[in-house]
């Protein structure tokens, strides 16, 4: 009976990195390229969402500490990403180091838990892509007709009408305008990318600049939710919010506050996908990863210190004022003089979304194109554009899925999935690191991430431990949905991957040379 858990011989990935020519991803990306991906996957809404709402149901000003603490969450997942992606710099992210370290199944579970962070994220954000095109052409008097910007199963009744949705076109527009560009060239998407990103980080500096100035010192004491805090009424005198829980207040709401921010920092594995296009991954892949982390790490904390020092926290508890709507109301209601401000917001947050699902659709082809190679996914996932050298027929298999789910799906379906299939992703990474810490010491690390030593292992331990941790925290309904799910990709495994996996089969590809596709032997102890 042949071994799910057979590890795929490092050698062998080794080489795939290495090789090059025909067959071949090309590399184009340097380590800016690289850091503007990280930016671009990372800044997207949750930046003008999350604050607000952290701020108002546990953190108070104190939302910049739920940031740090976010942030050191998501650096200790970041250190083992960039040992292994400047290690291994291959495409396929975490699927990819898991095949190494703890074998076929478990390279299956991340690379299927992968889909739902990748693909299904590319399709709620550009559902919500649409939402917000639909408020800034609002601005301008005019908008899209409701059953052109929505699913068939969503209606709403306006002036006693009742609309209904046909198909979500601009989501399903963005989706392949994005597929298309990503099949014309790596290169040329991430210069799209970074144009992007120049724009909505301007527009995020342009908004901490202005709004400095109409920081309210008195917004900020007390800096953190006092244990006796009166609860918030609305207009009508209901009570909306209250703060008696041991993380509605204080130190524990500054823990609560980052449970809640932590998701406006998914994205910076992403760049991780891209191994495989950097011109000299062992130093551009940890300058990207970690580098893109930090600069947005900076930009939330004085974003956050802006926003609760401009309008208090107190005001964004109203729910219709703590979300979406938090940063337009901040604006407009205590920085007069800028309204032209909440439409540039407006602007950033779908130049935002943008860049967010270029690079998770990039990086959803990169996890199949490995796959793929591997046997475990069809062979057509793998095979490159003849001049472009991109997984075309991947991106054109994902524009018609994502593109579908966008356009026929209401984005709430999706929920807190993306979250699962990343937390998950940084578990085994961080789990990766330790293993292969000890059971391959010798092997060169051009960066190693600190205290992680096989006896010492205390990054991977913290990486593994908090994003557990944040993973229980997910609400019921999103962990059976991501169970079915799962217990969904157990049965393609079975059905399908494991008897085409080419490791099954005892045939390991050296690509040296990608046209002769030489086979060997596999090595007999990792089977």
């Amino acid at each position: 009976m042949a071994d799910i858990f057979a590890k795929k011989p490092l050698a062998q990935l080794l080489g795939e990195a290495n090789s090059s020519g025909h067959g071949t991803l090309k590399r184009t990306l340097g380590a800016l390229n690289l850091m503007a991906l990280g930016i671009g996957a990372i800044i997207g809404a949750g930046l003008f969402v999350r604050t607000a709402a952290a701020a108002a149901q546990t953190s108070g000003p104190g939302v910049t500490l739920a940031f740090v603490v976010a942030a050191i969450g998501c650096a200790f997942a970041g250190l083992c990403y960039a040992e292994f992606a400047a290690m291994i710099p291959i495409a396929g992210s975490a699927y990819t180091y898991a095949y190494t370290t703890m074998g076929e199944f478990v390279a299956w579970v991340i690379g299927w838990a992968l889909i739902m962070e990748y693909a299904l994220g590319a399709a709620t954000v550009a559902i919500a892509w649409s939402e917000y095109l639909n408020k800034l052409l609002e601005v301008f008097g005019t908008s899209i007709p409701y059953s052109l910007s929505h699913s068939p199963f969503e209606s709403s009744v306006v002036d006693g009408v009742t609309q209904t949705g046909i198909i979500n076109l601009p989501a399903l527009l963005v989706i392949v305008a994005l597929s298309l560009l990503l099949i014309k060239g790596t290169q040329e998407s991430a210069m799209f990318n970074a144009i992007i990103v120049v724009v909505k980080v301007a527009i995020v500096l342009i908004f901490i600049a202005v709004g400095w100035q109409f920081i309210d010192p008195a917004n900020h004491t007390p800096y953190l939710i006092p244990d006796n805090a009166e609860p918030v009424k609305n207009a009508a005198g209901t009570v909306v919010r209250e703060y008696t829980g041991w993380n509605k207040h204080g130190w524990g709401g500054i823990l609560g506050g980052a449970g809640i921010v932590f998701f406006a920092f998914i994205g910076f594995d992403a760049v991780s996908t891209a191994a495989q296009e950097a011109k000299n991954p062992k130093r551009d892949m940890p300058i990207g990863i970690l580098g893109s982390l930090a600069i947005c790490t900076v930009l939330y904390i004085l974003f956050g210190h802006v926003l609760t020092g401009v309008a208090n926290w107190r005001e964004f508890a109203d729910p219709a004022l703590g979300g979406e709507a938090s940063v337009t109301y901040a604006i407009s209601a205590h920085m007069p003089g800028f309204e032209w401000l909440a439409t540039a917001v407006t602007v950033a947050i779908l130049a935002g979304f943008s860049s967010v699902i270029l690079v998770m659709l990039m990086g959803q082809s990169r996890v199949f194109f490995s796959m793929a190679n591997d046997g475990l996914m069809p062979k057509a996932f793998s095979e490159l554009h003849p001049k472009f050298r991109t997984p075309y027929k991947s991106n054109l298999a994902l524009l018609v899925f994502v593109g579908a789910f966008a356009a026929f799906v209401p984005g709430s379906l999706a929920g807190d999935l993306t979250s699962f299939g990343t937390l998950l992703a940084f578990v085994l990474v961080s789990a990766g690191v330790w293993i292969m810490r000890r059971s391959d010491p010798g092997q060169h690390r051009p960066f190693r991430a600190p205290l992680s030593s096989p006896s010492f292992p205390f990054v991977p331990l913290m990486g593994m431990l908090v994003c557990t941790a944040m993973i229980v925290g997910l609400d019921a309904d999103t962990l059976k949905l991501a169970v079915g799910w799962m217990v969904i990709g157990f049965i393609v495994y079975f059905i399908y991957g494991k008897r085409n996996s080419k490791l099954q089969q005892g045939i390991v590809v050296i690509p040296a040379e990608m046209e002769e596709q030489a086979f060997i032997e596999p090595d007999k102890h990792n089977l």
